[in-house]
């Protein structure tokens, strides 16, 4: 094929496949419905918004109807939402179908908010036989320069596009969804306006601050995020929202919220408030006994076993995927009025997906102190497993933030201390933990007085394998479980043998 033909044309057919030039609408919301959940009797009820996921890069969102035409045209929708690179929806405007109908359902996709509102089908119509008396035939050059250039014009177009195509789709392969979402739903927040009358401030964090706040009969707490926070709002709201999330040692949710507009708009998340606050404040506060650690420490670590855990769908409840925490901390872990704990604040949060890459996401993320030497090192093995053990380093310090203050070890409490407080201070730069944690391998100081209590001793092992430099030697959330349930049952029993329990994170799958 001739090569010159081919580097003419190419600028042409690029700005005509990829619309250079024009300005590309952002999709950041589209109208959201889907047939099977809707049981209302009035139709226009089931009709919401869907916020979509921030796309990766060179990657675009788009708003898709999956319908159906019956005998008479009328349509019947039976999804819409969101929908992530697709090559066939770039620069549509309007939602509309020229193809014939697919096993006799009809999709369109478009870009630009909700422009999946309104949709079409427009059949293409075959342009009509010419009739009459047939052309004098063309003869000599005139055939080469009429037939032959332009067949050679459309094959080079038709490879190039071809070409074009397949590299976008073998980047991110993404079919016409023609069933409802599985195996999660497509839901978006509940922007209704809920009776609440906000008491008193908590907490103010990164991400934005916690109020005590009045709904109805119930004390709730509502965390504010300012408009430049949205995304952790939809992190977390996304996190609440999946299936077997309602768990004893997962923070209770009760709703989510927009309240403003523009520029003073203010995202809601409406919880369950739990007025001992989180366990950093109480350990600033109070000891504990070691049947009070034992208690904080198995419900912490069962809360994490939850979260990093797979549950299949079932009947009653859909499939739900591992989810790391990636700020794991002791502000993090919120007490009952029994001295159990719940794990709160999704906001960077990553959930696993099977057969599914982790996303656009970046991995050194967290509060700095907590972070492990692999995230410091901005070494990270992007993979379920790996931000699974990030989560057990974190929780070997938190442990050690308990033993730190539990009334099992002879001679005087200590004051409370932050992880490395001693040997970084209060506000250590990622400079500071990167040399201490990655460089000299320290961790935070285990006392002597911890060894002579046999229930501690244990504790001092547990978290010392959480915290290990190499990350595939780290405990799983599981295996923590089993041994601080152990020595809640063998104390006072003075005799430790070592835990049976050796598993590390990449096995708790197959627990």
């Amino acid at each position: 094929m001739f090569p010159w033909t081919q580097l003419i044309l190419l600028p042409f057919l690029l700005n005509l496949c990829y619309g250079v030039g024009a300005s590309v609408p952002s999709t950041t919301q589209c109208e959201f419905y889907n047939h099977t959940a809707c049981t209302s009797a009035n139709k226009e009820s089931c009709f919401s918004v869907q916020i979509c996921d921030r796309p990766e890069p060179e990657k675009r969102n788009h708003c898709y109807v999956l319908w159906q035409n019956n005998s008479t045209g009328k349509p019947y929708i039976k999804l819409k939402g969101c929908f992530l690179d697709n090559i066939d929806c770039y620069n549509k405007r309007e939602c509309v179908e020229s193809r014939e109908p697919k096993k006799e359902l009809l999709f369109c996709c478009c870009e630009g908010n909700m422009c999946n509102s309104n949709f079409t089908w427009k059949p293409r119509l075959l342009p009509p036989v010419p009739t009459g008396v047939p052309a004098e035939p063309r003869s000599g050059p005139n055939v080469v320069f009429y037939i032959v250039l332009p067949m050679l014009v459309v094959v080079v177009a038709v490879s190039i596009i071809y070409f074009i195509y397949r590299q976008r789709k073998h980047a991110y392969f993404n079919e016409v969804p023609t069933v409802e979402p599985h195996p999660l739903p497509q839901r978006s927040p509940v922007l209704g306006l809920r009776p609440i009358q906000l008491l008193e401030m908590k907490a103010r964090g990164r991400f934005g601050a916690v109020y005590k706040a009045q709904y109805k009969t119930e004390t709730v707490a509502v965390k504010i995020f300012p408009i430049q926070d949205k995304q952790s709002w939809v992190s977390e709201y996304e996190i609440f929202s999946l299936p077997h999330m309602d768990h004893e040692n997962i923070l209770r949710y009760i709703g989510v919220e927009k309240r403003g507009e523009n520029l003073q708009a203010e995202f809601w998340l409406i919880t369950a408030y739990h007025e001992k606050g989180s366990l950093c404040d109480f350990l600033k506060a109070n000891v504990v006994t070691w049947a009070e650690m034992c208690r904080i420490a198995e419900s912490m670590a069962r809360g994490l076993m939850h979260l990093h855990g797979e549950i299949p769908a079932s009947k009653a409840e859909g499939f739900k995927p591992a989810i790391a925490h990636r700020d794991f901390k002791s502000k993090n872990v919120l007490l009952k009025h029994d001295l159990t704990a719940c794990i709160a604040d999704f906001g960077l949060a990553l959930l696993f997906l099977p057969g599914k890459p982790c996303g656009d996401t970046h991995g050194q993320v967290g509060t700095r102190r907590y972070m492990a030497p692999e995230v410091l090192e901005g070494a990270i093995n992007f993979s379920r497993d790996s931000f699974l053990r990030i989560d057990m380093y974190a929780c070997g310090l938190v442990l050690w933030e308990l033993a730190s203050r539990c009334t099992a070890q002879e001679g005087p409490i200590p004051e409370y201390l932050l992880p490395f407080e001693e040997e970084v201070g209060q506000h250590p730069t990622l400079e500071d933990m990167q040399e201490c944690v990655v460089q000299k391998k320290i961790r935070p100081a285990i006392k002597e007085t911890w060894r002579k209590h046999s229930g501690l001793v244990a504790l001092c092992d547990t978290m010392e394998e959480c915290w290990d430099h190499d990350a595939e030697a780290r405990l799983s959330a599981s295996c923590v479980v089993e041994r601080v349930a152990l020595q809640a049952r063998l104390v006072p029993v003075p005799v430790m043998p070592s835990a049976p329990c050796a598993d590390v994170v990449h096995k708790e799958s197959n627990m």
